[in-house]
Order: structure tokens, then C-alpha cells, then sequence
């Protein structure tokens, strides 16, 4: 028993800073709304937008229900290439992705990974210049999408 105790709490202690990686923007618009804004902002912005998954959807085609969900996929190889060539497996990470969903109090939220985490362990420095382009990215994207 202690053993198995022992090893909840360092799996409960490991998908917690997993957690804390991620940055979380209340949105004043609905989950499509979000994304419908964001999808916007990434056109202007130059970037591609791989695909839209609704999670909600997904659920509804096997009898089930989640609140609404979606997730969009979206990149720009002048931001990724340069995260690339430093380490070929920055393309785990990429492309980038961000996801709008309801909580269970009624909430939007957009939610997306930040870039100085989603590479730790890999060969990029945490100062990397195209970090900093992908964060200040990020934030002005969220802010367009949500505000």
C-alpha cells in the first residue's frame, strides 16, 4: 500500500507542473466566437491554420456530451523553422496549437502552451530569440481572440 501511495504522489507531482505550463486567457466570446477571432488574427498575421477540431463534436458522434471545445491547430514557418533547426524535435511541439473551451462554471477560457516550458529538454536555449517571438506572439494572438 505505501508503495502505491509513494506512486500516485510522484505521478500527482509530475502532471502538475505540466499544468502550470500551460497560459490561460478569459475569453469574453464563446468557444467558436474565440476561435472564429483567433482564426482571424492568425490570417492577418500571416500564419497557417492547420485545422480546427471540435472536441464537443467528437464526443457527440459517440453518444456522449462535453462542454464546448475546440482546438486549433496553426503555425508560421518563419517562428517554427528557426525552433527546428535548433532541435528537429521542436517538431513535437509544433505546429503550435491553442484550445477555446467552457468550464463548468459557464467560463471561456484559451488556453495554449507556453513556448519557454514546451521546449525544456530539448537542445533550445530558453532565451532563444524565436521563444521570445513565439511568446510575444502568442499574447498578442490571445488578446486579439478573447478581448
Amino acid at each position: 500500500m505505501k508503495t502505491f501511495v509513494t506512486a500516485a504522489a510522484i505521478a500527482l507531482m509530475s502532471a502538475v507542473p505540466a499544468l502550470a505550463d500551460l497560459v490561460k486567457v478569459e475569453s469574453r466570446h464563446s468557444v467558436p466566437a474565440t476561435l472564429d477571432a483567433l482564426e482571424m488574427a492568425l490570417d492577418k498575421a500571416g500564419a497557417t491554420v492547420f485545422a480546427r477540431v471540435d472536441h464537443a463534436k467528437g464526443a457527440e458522434g459517440i453518444g456522449e456530451e462535453l462542454a464546448a471545445s475546440q482546438l486549433l491547430i496553426f503555425g508560421n514557418p518563419k517562428i517554427g523553422t528557426p525552433a527546428m533547426q535548433a532541435d528537429a524535435r521542436a517538431g513535437l511541439f509544433l505546429p503550435l496549437k491553442a484550445l477555446a473551451y467552457e468550464d463548468s462554471e459557464g467560463k471561456v477560457w484559451l488556453t495554449y502552451e507556453d513556448p519557454v516550458m514546451m521546449f525544456e529538454g530539448l537542445d533550445i536555449k530558453a532565451n532563444a530569440e524565436f521563444i521570445a517571438g513565439m511568446t510575444a506572439a502568442l499574447q498578442k494572438l490571445s488578446e486579439a481572440a478573447t478581448q
